[in-house]
């Protein structure tokens, strides 16, 4: 007698339970190095705890030896971000052959494969090819095609891993890993000189869409997604920035490799954003990690996969990020894996060559402690070398005798980086490391000509960096809106101007104009007139500024009429080696107006107490021990 259908299937099914295997793969991840590489600050040249992808090293180490399964990733935003980055791509730029120290650190830490980041594209297309043709796994973008050819990609946009692991009962298996990966479509904004006509960015959700099933298609079994984005409460639309909450709802993806904003995720201030289960370190469901910057960070994510069903399938997952500093205490909370410093020590050496160089003699301290409440000698100093610079660009020319304005801002101010994340230069030599802490971007200069009408909604813009104060309420109000990035509270030197922060903000962070905005800047003049809409004005500030950056109303490159190829740097440095010695004082532009019957209180870095004595304006309410303290402002 033949056997029936039934139990044929039933033999199937006990056959398919017989051989079901439970396996579990721990990701690992790090993100947004900026290239520092080891424990070191190089603006005030010492020694750190707080960051410093050597200390990651070392909790990477640990991570591996408790799981039997793991793999490696970064997310990008390597290349760039300290003095050691600017030497390897300007200073002493890297030859033909040889291996980028970023990559001859990721080597040793056998990274799995990796994404690219927006600051990769700083130094240009050429400097991240030469450099990523040093690394020895794979890199994936997938939503950055060639200009010439839009249905081409401009990097690999994803690869297939194939590795072995071990399931809990000590049976092989072999496994194929799809890894994609994705970065801001801003970059064509950001670092428009660099790729105008060279790429095109498209929509990170749309691209998922599209090549999640093409990789499953081609043979991946589990995918992970590295998208350096982050997370937003509200849906973002097309070409968003921060698109991670929608790409956690893209089917096909088992985790999620998050970077770009600099946070922490799972963690506290992300409570209350849609979808998101903190405890297990999920979004709608998706386990998802960041890890913050600059390595003070490892991104773990734990998967348990069985494949009962026939194919392996996520079964449970947890997310966590692991510190290398505890913030509270202060208290360092692992060593440096001593590897990492041998694997660059030529690379180090030569940057501390580069920054301990001197350019000039400062009179008084600069720091930046409360840039983003009052005039600051930080921000004008960049002010005025970009003025001078200008001065000179423009000689001779149709724009010689446009009234010279100075965008500016404070890169420098807490907040994401960390309490001690401030410029602090003692008075005396200045040198590149001190000009590198005053203007830590690449950045090259560019000029726009503008209406005073388009001025003064720069201006307007740049005023959400302050929440509105009601001139009724509690007699303590916080005076800084903590969600707006520093990097976009320009100040412009050339007029003078107050702020009158009872009024409502006038745009949202992303320049829109919102209902019931009012306006925020009152008394705007130049050389004590009123500007006038119909003014014409000649304003000098940053490529990134000025193709857009920020999305600030009315700024844009069709208003660019002076392209310089020079750094803003590299200005501020030629600047001050002019000067030799200056006394860094702010001239009182701009001031917040005070709101009678309320104090004006806001957190900065604890480092701002010892420069209380000479800013009457400011006054210490309370020394938190965390490495910030609260602040009032006072007339």
């Amino acid at each position: 007698m033949s056997p029936t259908p039934r139990l044929l299937l039933l033999v199937a099914l006990l056959a398919s339970t017989a051989h079901a295997a439970e396996l579990k793969l721990r990701l690992l991840q790090t993100s947004d190095v900026h290239m520092n590489l080891l424990n070191y600050d190089y603006y005030q040249d010492k020694l750190t705890d707080e960051y410093g992808l050597a200390k990651t090293a070392s909790l990477i180490k640990a991570a591996r030896a408790e799981a039997r399964n793991s793999l490696l990733f970064d997310n990008g935003d390597l290349l760039q971000g300290s003095p050691l980055g600017d030497v390897v791509a300007k200073v002493k730029p890297l030859k033909a052959g040889e291996v980028h120290p970023a990559y001859k650190v990721l080597n040793l830490l056998e990274v799995d494969a990796a994404n690219i980041g927006n600051h990769e594209f700083n130094y240009g297309l050429p400097f991240l090819r030469q450099a990523m043709a040093g690394a020895k796994f794979p890199y994936v973008s997938a939503n950055v095609m060639r200009a010439d050819a839009p249905q081409q990609h401009a990097f690999t946009p994803y690869v297939i891993l194939e590795r072995r692991f071990t399931d809990e009962a000590g049976q092989p298996h072999a496994l194929k890993i799809g890894v994609i990966g994705f970065v801001p479509p801003q970059i064509m904004t950001w670092d428009k000189q660099n790729l105008d006509g060279k790429v095109v960015a498209r929509d990170i959700v749309e691209t998922a869409r599209r090549l999640v099933p093409e990789l499953r298609a081609q043979g991946a079994q589990l995918v992970v997604a590295i998208a350096h984005s982050g997370l937003e409460k509200t849906d973002q639309g097309q070409l968003a920035e921060n698109a991670a909450v929608q790409l956690a709802q893209v089917p096909g993806i088992d985790a999620l490799l998050l970077g770009h904003a600099h946070a922490e995720f799972p963690g506290k201030d992300f409570a209350g954003y849609p979808g998101v289960d903190l405890a297990r370190g999920s979004i709608h469901g998706l386990p998802a990690v960041m890890p913050g910057r600059w390595g003070d960070h490892l991104g773990l994510i734990d998967l348990r996969l069985d494949n009962a069903s026939g194919a392996w399938k996520v079964v449970d997952s947890r997310a966590e990020v692991r510190p290398i500093y505890q913030r509270a205490t202060r208290r360092a909370l692992v060593d440096a894996d001593p590897r990492v410093a041998a694997a660059i020590a030529t690379e180090h050496a030569d940057t501390l060559a580069y920054v301990r160089g001197a350019v000039a003699q400062s009179l008084a301290p600069i720091h930046s402690y409360f840039a983003l409440v009052m005039d600051d000698p930080s921000v004008q100093v960049v002010s005025q070398a970009q003025l001078a610079y200008m001065v000179r660009a423009v000689q001779g020319t149709a724009y010689e005798k446009l009234p010279l304005l100075s965008a500016s801002a404070p890169f420098k101010s807490g907040g994401r980086q960390g309490w001690n994340s401030y410029t602090d230069i003692p008075a005396g030599t200045i040198a590149i490391k001190n000009v590198a802490d005053l203007y830590v971007y690449p950045n090259t200069i560019k000029a726009l000509k503008l209406s005073g009408a388009e001025v003064r909604e720069w201006l307007e813009m740049a005023a959400g960096n302050f929440r509105q104060i009601d001139p009724k309420g509690t007699p303590e109000q916080d005076l800084l809106e903590p969600t707006f990035r520093s990097y976009n509270f320009d100040t412009l030197d050339g007029l003078s101007y107050e702020i009158d922060v009872t009024q409502a903000a006038r745009y949202d962070a992303d320049g829109k104009r919102l209902t019931g905005g009012g306006r925020r800047i009152v008394n705007l003049r130049h050389q004590g007139r009123p500007v006038a809409d119909e003014a014409e004005f000649l304003v000098v500030t940053n490529n990134y500024r000025a193709n857009g950056g920020g999305n600030f109303p009315g700024v844009n490159a069709g208003k660019i009429v002076v392209d310089a190829p020079d750094e803003n740097r590299e200005a501020v440095a030629q600047y001050l080696a002019g000067i030799k010695r200056f006394n860094p004082m702010a001239d009182g532009n701009w001031r917040v107006l005070p709101v009678p019957g309320v104090k004006l209180r806001f957190l900065s870095g604890a480092g701002g107490i010892a420069h209380l004595a000479a800013t009457p304006r400011v006054k210490l309410v309370k020394d938190n021990g965390d490495g910030s303290a609260l602040y009032e402002l006072v007339d």
